[in-house]
């Protein structure tokens, strides 16, 4: 990188001060090259512009910045060497001062078994990039100009065809916006209730409470239903409850539990007479394992029901790419309130996702992670069952995680323990509303897709000597 300094003319940046005199001028160089050395901005070994250079761009004499360079040289600051220029002497310089991390009782975890993310090192790079290639190739000059609100039309095609295929959902292009995640998406949805007069929604039990606090900052209180074997009791819906509800209707999260057909016949009859909104959050619905797929609730009434779905499981969160799936009456609602945050997702990134879509390869590599996670799933149940016979697992038909339920008032020492073992696992506990009636649970929920693949069995290994 040093040797781009002269080479390149790459601009260095000081804040000279001083009087406007000789004397001044070159004092404040010095002072500003000395602090910038010694502050770590100016790295060992940095080749310095030339004396000629940087006194053009600074707007004063060759011979003040030689006569500044000089003074650091004797300093010990700068070496200077026929033929290799001015550069920054070798010496120790003390880093900056940070704050320290917080410590953990255990120390730094070794293996994580939390629930919410895919097996990261199983990303499908070479695909993405052959994905990456051929649409940057494809793309038209307009695709890097300024983003349509909506998202690329390109990604939102693709998607409408795989989301109908997949998952059962009525998708026109047209219907859908490209956001930048789940998250992304649910603000969106929290702003546009509240102008519309609402002041809560209606939640499941157990969930996230980065969920709720979005909601909660966007002026909405949260109100919680009920949980029993069936999955979320939606007969708390009524004509005297809030007019939006958020539901994970295929895979309950994190307890695993479906919602039962007739709760999801329920729960649209609630919306279609009370004019009600369901926020369907479909996060891991291309998982299924032990099961037909569950259809997305959002096929029984696409006009009483919004849609959320993401690459943050199936591919990585870290593309920040989701999408929303909107009834008539609120698309314009939406889109407005989108464009008002001025936040967009990048169009190389959602021209390689349809590409990614429509060449085939996203399937391939659903159907290569299902078969992956099925494996580790499986694998996790049997050494539970034969290390923990006490121990059930729960929740395990679909998605990246199990419930194992614990005996009763056993999960905060096990969670401890854990702890000790450098193991980073979640209790159930860790997820129920604050206001839910719901009779609590011990459990642990047992993030397995998390893990790289090999670090899975140390992970499984270190969870077993917490379990009772």
């Amino acid at each position: 990188m040093g040797e781009t300094w002269a080479t390149l003319g790459v601009d260095l940046h000081l804040e000279t001060g001083g009087d406007a005199s000789r004397h001044g001028v070159r004092k404040g160089l010095t002072d500003a090259l000395r602090e910038a050395v010694r502050g770590g901005r100016l790295a060992p070994g940095t080749r310095l512009p030339s004396s000629r250079s940087l006194a053009v761009d600074l707007g004063i004499a060759r011979n003040t910045v030689a006569d500044a360079y000089a003074d650091l040289v004797a300093e010990g600051w700068l070496t200077a060497r026929q033929g290799s220029g001015t550069r920054v002497a070798e010496r120790e310089v003390a880093p900056p001062v940070r704050p320290a991390p917080p410590r953990r009782t255990g120390g730094t975890p070794t293996y994580n078994l939390t629930p919410g993310s895919p097996d990261l090192a199983s990303f499908p790079r070479a695909e993405w990039l052959k994905a990456a290639r051929r649409a940057l190739a494809g793309a038209p000059h307009s695709a890097l100009g300024f983003a349509d609100p909506r998202g690329r039309v390109e990604l939102r095609t693709a998607l409408a065809g795989y989301l109908a295929r997949a998952r059962g959902v009525h998708a026109d292009p047209d219907r859908i916006v490209v956001t930048a995640g789940f998250v992304h998406a649910l603000a969106v949805m929290g702003r546009v209730l509240r102008a519309r007069g609402e002041r809560e929604v209606t939640v499941e039990s157990y969930g996230l409470d980065l969920h709720w606090n979005l909601l909660h900052h966007a002026g909405l209180r949260t109100v919680p239903l009920a949980h029993d074997a069936l999955g979320t009791d939606v007969s708390g819906l009524g004509p005297g409850s809030a007019k939006a509800v958020l539901l994970t209707p295929a895979h309950q999260f994190p307890t695993g539990v479906p919602l039962h057909p007739d709760r999801r016949a329920a729960a649209v009859d609630w919306a279609r007479c009370e004019g009600g909104v369901i926020i369907e959050d479909d996060y891991d619905g291309e998982f299924r394992y032990d099961r037909q797929s569950v259809g997305a609730l959002q096929g029984l009434d696409p006009e009483h029901v919004v849609y959320l779905g993401t690459a943050s499981k199936s591919l990585a969160p870290g593309l920040r790419l989701g999408w929303m799936v909107l009834p008539s009456g609120l698309h314009d609602e939406v889109l407005a309130e989108k464009e008002a945050t001025g936040a967009s997702c990048g169009a190389l990134d959602q021209l390689t996702l349809a590409e990614f879509i429509t060449s085939g390869a996203y399937d391939r590599h659903v159907r290569a992670a299902r078969l992956r996670y099925r494996r580790r799933r499986d694998h996790l149940v049997e050494t539970v069952a034969a290390r923990a016979p006490e121990v059930r697992a729960t929740g395990i038909a679909a998605g990246l995680h199990a419930v194992l339920q614990l005996p009763p008032g056993t999960e905060r020492s096990i969670v401890q323990a854990a702890n000790w073992e450098r193991l980073a696992v979640h209790g159930l506990s860790g997820f129920r509303h604050p206001l839910a009636t719901t009779p609590r649970e011990d459990a642990l929920v047992v993030g397995y897709g998390t893990p790289p693949e090999h670090a899975w069995a140390g992970a499984l290994e270190a969870l077993c000597r917490v379990l009772p």
